[in-house]
């Protein structure tokens, strides 16, 4: 799962006097925090003048409010083209973010839906998925700026990641007394410095064609109403990348399993209909499962979460994400045909 599906730390309440006044949206009555999948913080608000979500860009990545500004203007273009997102409300100022006490907020139409994994979806939902991520980013190239050179991120290099595996083996020696999440996680570093020794020679090059995506593509940033999608939200980290390794990262969240399998045959599904609505090549898909396979087998963004900040919020997440990149080695021709085929 994505850094952005952990949950967020509790927190006092924002100052929902001030922000209905910006906004005319009539008195509280009530203000709940909702926790789930959210890095920054979101709350329920109902009022005298309806039902809202009230979102506090908390991250430092992403709470620049110009950056926030531009997220606004693209939803709100992406809602004319009828792509199904919650655009952020205009105050009485005439702009959509609130600015109190040095923090960012923003206020936007609650949207009654709920989140469904892969495991939730049909055959023809994961089609219905794969064609909703691909029409995203056809509307993206309509709507915004032209694209910039920006986004070709080099990939990993194994000297860097056998030297922070070392790293991560050491801190895992000096934890005491070991638990269960420690021999798990000595066991991962060891099965994952194995495989790279024997897929060193393989790391890729830049990334391919780039565009304009939503960033952060996961189950918890899609609402359902019913069968159908009801909002793409949280769109915090748009901007310009490889379009089609978010397609690609986007799977393989969806579509996980808990002892960290890939559920092929929804991939080939979602996949068929992205590249069909995104016109996007099987050798562009391709790539990208090189690429992501790449960024999967290096990367060890949790073990440091728990170890470097003694931050165990997506402890959870470790056994599925680190088995993952051992089968999916493996099953590398599997998974690339999942994609292609």
């Amino acid at each position: 799962m994505p850094r952005s599906s952990v949950l967020s730390a509790p927190s006092p309440l924002p100052p929902l006097g001030a922000l209905l006044r910006r906004y005319a949206a009539g008195r509280p009555l009530a203000c709940e925090p909702v926790d789930q999948g959210l890095l920054n913080r979101g709350y329920r608000l109902a009022t005298t003048r309806g039902r809202y979500f009230l979102k506090h860009h908390f991250d430092p990545e992403t709470a620049d409010p110009a950056a926030i500004t531009r997220q606004h203007h693209a939803t709100q273009r992406l809602a004319d083209l009828g792509v199904p997102v919650a655009p952020a409300l205009t105050g009485t100022d005439g702009r959509t973010v609130a600015v109190i006490g040095g923090h960012a907020y923003a206020l936007h139409p609650w949207i009654d839906g709920r989140h469904r994994g892969g495991a939730q979806l049909t055959t023809g939902q994961c089609r219905r998925l794969g064609a909703l991520l691909g029409v995203v980013h056809a509307s993206l190239e309509r709507v915004m700026p032209s694209r910039q050179s920006e986004g070709r991120a080099e990939s990993a290099d194994p000297t860097d990641t056998f030297a922070l595996i070392d790293d991560l083996l050491a801190r895992v020696r000096r934890h005491r007394p070991p638990d269960a999440f420690d021999e798990l996680a000595h066991h991962r570093l060891l099965e994952r410095r194995a495989l790279l020794e024997l897929h060193a020679d393989r790391q890729p090059s830049q990334g391919g064609s780039v565009g304009w995506v939503h960033g952060d593509f996961h189950p918890f940033n899609v609402l359902y109403k019913g069968d159908a999608p009801a909002a793409i939200v949280d769109w915090d980290r748009l901007g310009v990348q490889p379009r089609a390794e978010e397609a690609v990262r986007a799977a393989v969240i969806f579509f996980v399993r808990p002892a960290g399998t890939l559920d092929l045959p929804k991939v080939r599904a979602y996949a068929r209909a992205y590249r069909r609505s995104a016109h996007a090549t099987p050798a562009e898909l391709a790539a990208a499962v090189h690429r992501v396979w790449w960024e999967r087998l290096n990367d060890f963004w949790i073990l440091r979460w728990h170890y470097e900040r003694g931050d165990t919020r997506a402890d959870p997440q470790f056994p599925a994400a680190s088995a993952l990149a051992v089968w999916w080695t493996r099953q590398y021709g599997a998974v690339c045909r999942a994609f292609v085929g």
